[in-house]
């Protein structure tokens, strides 16, 4: 047996293999391709002349069932309510959005646009009330989230899925989420218009030949810019209090592009640079 091994090492190892196989001997390990091989070539214990493995085979020269590529799975149907703290479902997401956005508030309010109506920002599930954290059969409530770019404030509206109802009305001032993606993109639409968008023309137009039109040839993300005293032109002051965004657009499928010492005051509809 330990001859066999040895001349079977001889042929598959050279240099320093040889120093590496004897360690492998000595602490018992079985090399990958050893444990049953016979001398002859493209025997059971060998992938073949080109290392391909043998049709009916296993990759370490055995008998055995191919393994079929993996397969995924489409996801379950969604039902219309979902159940404790799940998901929202989009049933009802699509209920809640209706149910929070009356008529009264469609009046008073404007969008990122200054179309009438405030702007969506997102609607979650809101966290149970203090004595229902154990309860199994707690209502579901979701919170909608508005900005209303007329006197510039956060409204939350909670709804209650089960009763259909809206349970109370928050409303903040110099509170400011992650903006939308409308929102993103009328800060694109803002930018580009202004002059000191300049810059940013010129460098799509160098890395892709093309002229910079419309916002739509940018992949656009963003934060939300809160001003900093003495840090910023007096044009940025009141950020925080409006909603001011830094964008980080990109060429679509190409290179970003870098525009962070640009501001863009959505409720204002201002562009200014930051001083550096």
């Amino acid at each position: 047996m330990r001859e066999t091994v040895r001349r079977h090492l001889g042929k598959v190892v050279a240099g320093t293999g040889i120093a590496v196989a004897g360690t492998a001997l000595m602490v018992g390990i079985t090399l990958p391709g050893t444990a049953g091989a016979d001398d002859s070539a493209g025997g059971p214990g060998t992938a073949g002349a080109a290392g391909r493995t043998p049709p009916g085979r296993s990759p370490d020269g055995s008998a055995g069932q191919v393994v079929e590529p993996g397969v995924v799975a489409e996801a379950p149907p969604e039902g219309e309510r979902g159940l404790g703290r799940d998901p929202l479902t989009d049933d009802e997401i699509e209920r809640v959005a209706g149910i929070a956005l009356n008529q009264r508030l469609i009046r008073s309010s404007e969008d990122v646009e200054g179309e009438r109506g405030p702007q969506r920002l997102g609607i979650d599930l809101a966290e149970p009330e203090a004595d229902e954290v154990d309860a199994a059969d707690a209502p579901r409530r979701a919170d909608v989230t508005f900005y209303d770019y007329r006197d510039d404030t956060l409204v939350t509206r909670t709804v209650n899925l089960d009763t259909g109802k809206v349970e109370r009305t928050l409303t903040r001032r110099g509170v400011q989420p992650p903006l939308s993606r409308a929102e993103d993109a009328e800060a694109a639409e803002i930018l580009l218009a202004d002059p000191l968008s300049a810059g940013l023309k010129a460098d799509y137009e160098d890395a892709t030949g093309r002229e910079l039109t419309s916002a739509d040839q940018l992949a656009v993300t963003s934060m939300v810019y809160g001003s900093v005293p003495g840090a910023q032109p007096a044009a940025l002051d009141k950020c925080g209090e409006h909603r001011c965004a830094r964008l980080f657009p990109k060429v679509v499928n190409g290179p970003w592009i870098d525009a962070r010492h640009l501001v863009i005051d959505l409720s204002a509809r201002k562009v200014a640079r930051l001083d550096r």
